[in-house]
């Protein structure tokens, strides 16, 4: 396996081994804006399934196809509406997948087996460099164990895929932290599938309207066929049981908070806002930072680095501090309820 550090700089002749390895049928991860990625040409159907083996992925959960310019849409997706050009238009390249039909093009493996295709065109010049220089789309999930919280730094990740992909592309933390927004296109309707940077606000105003579909804040059935990841099966998880917990109140919040650190006899990790941190009678290292309460993006950006460090600080449970279900509020809940396991409590 290889390693190339292109946090400072892109190095042309590394470029062009990491292009090849995809052309020649081999996986590599490399960062986007929103998280890591772990990628295949997307038309090689035998390359798809090593991205599936490295993560233990379930085959019914559809990959995202990653592009980089909008002419590549009509090779892998047909009957693009008025309304789905809008929203490429919109927020083409950005943190931003849509849901398309697809063309024979794309391999049943990518899309789970359904006639659908995700499509995403990253805003990260080294995603653009390679998927360009590659001269394919690349397919590619999040860069991490499936189920487990996805990868925003090679640091958090490595260990876990190391000797599973040919090789590793470290271009320092990403900036966003969660995953893309993805959105089908439904009777000239958005329906968000997987919310994500982009905000149902933000869609509103491009398209006019905008809908939820199921499985933002509960879970999907099993039985069900989805066309997003991060919809159906396990994701995002510690290994540590964790529970959320949300009042608009602090003192409450807080309250809330030291009732249950006192029930685990302080056994516990708290990830939590920054402002609280000396209110919640916890010891010092047990309390990872999210970030500030009011500033949901530093929030988004630490939130699966703050869960892998939790897991590695051990104890009964973690417990987390929640964040209004507006805006940007509305990934990060969608995240950690799934993360908890739906485990939450609202005062």
């Amino acid at each position: 396996m290889m390693y190339y550090n292109w946090k400072q700089t892109t190095n042309t002749d590394e470029l062009k081994i990491v292009c090849n390895l995809i052309k020649n049928g081999e996986i590599v991860i490399f960062p986007t804006e929103t998280v890591y990625g772990i990628g295949a040409n997307a038309y090689d159907e035998k390359a798809i399934g090593k991205i599936f083996m490295a993560k233990g992925r379930p085959s019914d959960n559809p990959v995202i196809v990653h592009i980089s310019d909008k002419k590549t849409i009509s090779e892998i997706a047909r009957e693009v509406t008025e309304v789905e050009q809008k929203l490429i238009d919109a927020f083409m390249p950005g943190p931003f997948t849509l849901i398309l039909n697809k063309t024979d093009k794309i391999p049943d493996i990518v899309s789970g087996g359904l006639p659908t295709v995700a499509v995403r065109m990253p805003d990260n010049v080294i995603a653009r460099g390679i998927i360009t220089f590659s001269g394919v789309p690349i397919a590619a999930p999040s860069a991490n164990i499936s189920g487990r919280p996805s990868g925003t730094a090679v640091e958090d990740i490595r260990q876990e895929l190391e000797g599973k992909v040919s090789a590793i592309v470290d271009g320092g933390e990403t900036q966003i932290g969660l995953e893309s927004t993805v959105v089908r296109v439904i009777e000239e309707v958005p329906h968000i599938l997987r919310p994500g940077k982009i905000t149902p606000e933000e869609i509103r105003d491009v398209a006019g309207c905008v809908k939820f579909s199921n499985g933002i804040f509960e879970p999907v059935s099993e039985n069900e066929k989805v066309e997003s990841p991060g919809v159906k099966h396990k994701h995002y998880a510690p290994k540590t049981p964790a529970e959320l917990i949300y009042s608009k109140v602090d003192g409450t919040l807080i309250f809330e908070l030291n009732r249950m650190v006192k029930y685990y006899k302080g056994d516990v990790v708290i990830l939590g806002f920054e402002e609280h941190k000396n209110n919640i009678v916890v010891s010092k290292h047990r309390f990872i930072s999210l970030g500030s309460k009011n500033n949901l993006e530093e929030v988004a950006k630490n939130l699966y680095s703050a869960l892998r460090k939790a897991d590695e600080l051990g104890g009964q449970i973690i417990l987390i501090e929640g964040v209004e279900k507006r805006g940007l509020g509305i990934a990060i809940m969608n995240r950690l309820l799934r993360s908890c396991g739906y485990r939450y409590h609202e005062f």
